[in-house]
């Protein structure tokens, strides 16, 4: 092949046109033969480049790489606060806000009956005795004292760990509690031997106690009993089947016997007196109610407030075991219209109480003493347990009129045969329950 011959990428005649190369055939391979290639490539011609178009490329991709530098940056710094945040939440779901210090001030909490843990928590939280409900609960899992708590009113130092919370609601923080024991007299009662025995008042003088401000305020009795004594007894919260009858009773203490009922309950400490005894009154009444007194006369024979009066000398007379035994001697007394002649109701007003009762501690006429007149007393005598007034209000089939307790672990004995009477009390003045010369 000459020069002549020769072309270059020009293609024909010097035109600038840029041609397309296509791979050579082997040498041994025949003509006609292909294969598979990629497509041609197409070449652009280089153009020159300026010095300042240069440098703009130059600053257009430090540009672009300080953008990604960023955006790299962001998205860590927005990971690690993630993290972060995630963390926080899980110690504080393992470790929940709570108090660390010795506490602040005092605080009334009330605990409602049937009240949940998770209830007693929010209620300690929004009293600012715990930082958190949460910390509360994770302290009383586990723990046996939380069977202790009872509702009521508890007096709490705010801002106290969720631990002492806890412990101080089982271990006597609880305030205003009044637990009235079977037989128990509004007034104190002193045996001949010395014995004292705390009354309803006294009590209930006991429970209203509360700090406030680091000083103790109690309601004392004597403001007990002067609140009994201005109360009006249509106002009092007592039972309407009580009302006329109290109202007839001219001592002003006195009358209000038996209206508080054996039991169990919770009073605001920080209510006056009059306050206080209107809540007793008031739930008393509740509890007559929902045992039925007020119906008592269908099965006793006896109106709901001479059942109640029976039912606290049941109380005072005999062993749980003969209540409805006394219960029935009272009822067949009255039918008999004979005197009831019970030692309780001389005992009852006298300053020291003793077993067995004087004959001119009996011949004292009061509105109580049932050996100085018939029928019943004026008023209860005691706050009788449900036992007895269950019993008053259903008597016991018999025709006793007699009965008396011949010795000390309180066996008694019950006839309709007043000779045979005479023959118990012989039995019970040798063993000493009753006096010899009686």
């Amino acid at each position: 092949m000459n020069g002549s011959d020769r072309r270059d990428n020009t293609g024909r005649d010097g035109d600038p046109t840029p041609r397309y190369r296509s791979p050579e055939r082997p040498e041994d391979t025949p003509r006609g033969w292909r294969r598979e290639t990629a497509a041609p490539v197409y070449l652009e011609p280089e153009q020159p480049v300026s010095r300042r178009e240069r440098g703009r490329r130059r600053r257009a991709e430090s540009a672009r790489r300080r953008r990604r530098g960023g955006a790299v940056l962001l998205a860590v710094i927005v990971l690690i606060a993630a993290v972060g945040v995630g963390a926080w939440f899980v110690i504080r779901e393992v470790s929940p806000p709570d108090y660390d210090g010795p506490g602040g001030a005092e605080t009334l909490v009330q605990i409602q009956p049937g009240a949940s843990t998770t209830a007693i928590a929010g209620e300690l939280e929004d009293a600012g005795v715990v930082k958190s409900s949460k910390a509360f609960l994770r302290a009383a899992k586990g723990d046996e004292a939380i069977s202790g708590i009872h509702p009521g009113y508890y007096e709490l130092r705010t801002q106290i760990p969720a631990k002492d919370a806890v412990q101080a609601l089982a271990d006597g923080s609880r305030v205003g509690h009044v637990v009235v024991p079977e037989g128990r007299q509004l007034a104190d009662i002193t045996t001949v031997s010395g014995n004292r025995t705390d009354g309803i008042l006294s009590i209930v003088a006991q429970a209203s106690c509360l700090t406030e401000d680091g000083t103790q305020t109690c309601v004392d009795q004597e403001e007990l009993a002067q609140a009994l004594a201005d109360l009006d007894p249509g106002v009092a919260g007592i039972p309407d089947w009580a009302v006329e009858r109290v109202r007839q009773v001219t001592d002003p203490v006195r009358r209000y016997e038996g209206l508080i009922m054996a039991g169990s309950f919770d009073v605001d400490p920080r209510l006056d007196a009059r306050e206080m005894l209107v809540s007793l009154f008031e739930d008393s009444a509740a509890g007559f109610d929902a045992r039925g007194l007020g119906s008592a006369s269908e099965t006793s024979e006896l109106s709901p407030y001479d059942t109640l009066i029976a039912a606290s000398l049941i109380e005072r007379e005999a062993p749980p075991e003969d209540f409805d035994k006394v219960a029935r001697v009272i009822v067949n007394r009255l039918d008999e219209d004979q005197m009831l002649q019970f030692d309780s109701t001389v005992n009852y007003l006298l300053e020291t109480q003793e077993t067995a009762t004087t004959d001119e501690d009996r011949a004292r006429s009061t509105p109580w003493n049932t050996y100085a007149m018939f029928g019943m007393p004026a008023t209860p005598i005691s706050a009788p347990g449900d036992a007895a007034i269950d019993a008053a209000e259903h008597p016991a089939d018999g025709d006793w009129l007699y009965f008396v307790t011949v010795d000390h672990d309180g066996t008694t004995l019950f006839t309709d045969d007043y000779d045979e009477h005479l023959e118990n009390i012989t039995l019970a003045q040798e063993a000493g329950v009753l006096d010899s010369e009686r």
